[in-house]
C-alpha cells in the first residue's frame, strides 16, 4: 500500500495578474480562493482536527490575504505567500500551545474524482500517518504539513520555516523515515 505525497511544483503563470487584478476585481479575488481554498483549509485541519476551528482559520486567512493583497510581489509563488498567512493565523490561534496533528481529519474535502472505495482506502491510509505523526518532532510534521497538505515545493517551506532550502529536506526525509517505522505505508514524496 502506497501513500503518494506531491507538492505543486510551480504557480501558475496568471497566478501573478489575478493577485494585481484582484486588488479591485472581486472575480480575479475569487478565482484565487477557488484555486487555494482546499490547501489552505487542508493545513488548518491538520493542525486543529477540528471542522469549525479550520473554517475559522481558512476565512481569516482569506481575508487578511484580501486585506493584504497589495503586498504580494510576485517574487514568490502566490501559494506561498498564502501559506504564510495560513502560518501565522494558526500561529496566532494556538499561541504558543502544541496542537494535535490529524491528519485524518484534513482529507475531510474529497478529492474530486475517487471511487468510494478509493477514497475509504485513503482515509485508512490517512488514520494510520496520523497516529504516526503525532509521535514524530514537530518540526518534521510541520514540514512534511506545509509540502504535502499545504502543496508548498521545499524552498517555499523553507522560507515558511526560517530554514534553508537542504534542512527542510532533512526534515522531510528523516520525518518520512520516522512514519515509515511507524506505519506499514511505503510513504513517497514526489518533487
Amino acid at each position: 500500500m502506497s501513500l503518494t505525497m506531491t507538492a505543486q511544483t510551480q504557480s501558475p503563470p496568471d497566478e501573478v495578474r489575478l493577485a494585481r487584478q484582484a486588488i479591485s476585481s472581486a472575480e480575479a479575488f475569487a478565482e484565487l480562493y477557488r484555486r487555494h481554498v482546499t490547501r489552505v483549509y487542508r493545513y488548518h485541519m491538520a493542525h486543529t482536527g477540528n471542522v469549525k476551528d479550520s473554517e475559522d482559520l481558512t476565512s481569516q486567512t482569506f481575508m487578511a490575504a484580501l486585506e493584504g493583497i497589495r503586498s504580494y510581489r510576485g517574487e514568490a509563488p502566490f501559494a506561498a505567500w498564502l501559506m504564510g498567512i495560513a502560518s501565522r493565523k494558526r500561529a496566532l490561534f494556538f499561541r504558543g500551545t502544541r496542537p494535535e496533528v490529524q491528519i485524518e481529519a484534513a482529507d475531510q474535502i474529497p478529492s474530486p474524482g475517487l471511487l468510494p472505495d478509493q477514497e475509504a482506502g485513503q482515509r485508512l491510509q490517512l488514520e494510520s500517518v496520523s497516529r504516526a505523526l503525532k509521535q514524530i518532532s514537530p518540526d518534521r510534521a510541520e514540514a512534511i504539513i506545509l509540502t504535502t497538505f499545504g502543496g508548498l515545493k521545499y524552498a517555499e517551506a523553507a522560507r515558511l520555516l526560517h530554514k534553508s532550502e537542504a534542512a527542510v529536506k532533512m526534515l522531510v526525509s528523516r520525518g518520512l523515515q520516522d512514519l515509515r517505522e511507524r506505519t506499514s505505508l511505503a510513504l513517497e514524496v514526489e518533487r
